[in-house]
């Protein structure tokens, strides 16, 4: 069976679920490359990490940055086995006709151009590195099927990044290269906050919603990494059992 090389790349390294994603691949004995825009936050990730852990700061908006990024992980290890392709942003929250072009634009800059051009890199690397192939893990949500009031820019870009795993897996075939796709649902990370104090529903009621423990993402996020590349988790979703997703509530 090809084994994938235990060598990673993670976006939005310094916090939240790609934090604990680094952090749960460095336990299970994977080098990881951390990215991300705050230099401070790696270093705190490394230090909780241990092990054989590279920060790189990166603004993946930036196709030179993401260039840096993987020749530098290429420097460091001759190979990248997978991509956990995680930055993200939400933009505010405001009625549809209030967006403005720039919150738009920011969003998808983020959301999908980035991940775009970090699956772009780390495609050509597998492709180019001997042995062939390699696994790309994009971080969508449960916004990748149902929005929630007010999130038009974040919505579409969770969408698109559907389209963009269902390419990258049938693209990837020929290469040995795996992409699948985690949809997450309350998480409990820095962003889902105002699931505690209360967000707004879709019958305009506020409501406190149930969270759960980031640490049961990064597990899922580590049995798909691990599995051979001959096979894949297409698409998981996991999310905190009684939050208002299945049904209408």
């Amino acid at each position: 069976m090809n084994a994938v090389a235990k060598i990673a790349v993670v976006t939005g390294a310094g916090s939240g679920i790609g934090r604990s994603v680094a952090l749960a691949l460095a336990e299970a004995g994977w080098s990881v490359v951390l990215a991300g825009r705050r230099a401070e936050s790696l270093e705190e990730t490394a230090s909780l990490a241990g092990g054989d852990v590279l920060c790189v700061p990166t603004d993946v908006t930036s196709p030179a940055d993401v260039t840096t990024l993987f020749a530098t992980a290429h420097e460091r290890h001759g190979r990248v086995g997978l991509l956990f392709n995680n930055a993200g942003t939400s933009g505010p929250r405001v009625p549809f006709e209030d967006i403005s072009y720039e919150d738009w634009r920011a969003v998808v800059d983020v959301n999908l151009t980035g991940a775009f051009l970090c699956a772009q890199a780390a495609f050509r690397m597998m492709k180019d590195q001997s042995p062939q192939g390699g696994r790309i893990i994009n971080n969508g949500s449960i916004s990748a099927h149902v929005p929630r009031p007010y999130s038009a820019p974040y919505t579409s870009t969770k969408h698109a990044m559907t389209g963009l795993t269902k390419s990258l897996s049938l693209d990837g075939r020929a290469y040995s290269i795996a992409c699948g796709q985690i949809d997450i649902g309350n998480a409990a990370t820095e962003m889902t906050q105002r699931m505690r104090a209360g967000i707004l529903q879709a019958n305009g009621e506020v409501a406190v919603e149930p969270v759960m423990d980031v640490g049961d993402v990064a597990r899922t996020v580590r049995h798909m990494a691990e599995l051979p590349l001959e096979a894949n988790v297409q698409f998981a979703t996991v999310m905190a059992t009684t939050m208002p997703y299945i049904g209408r509530g």
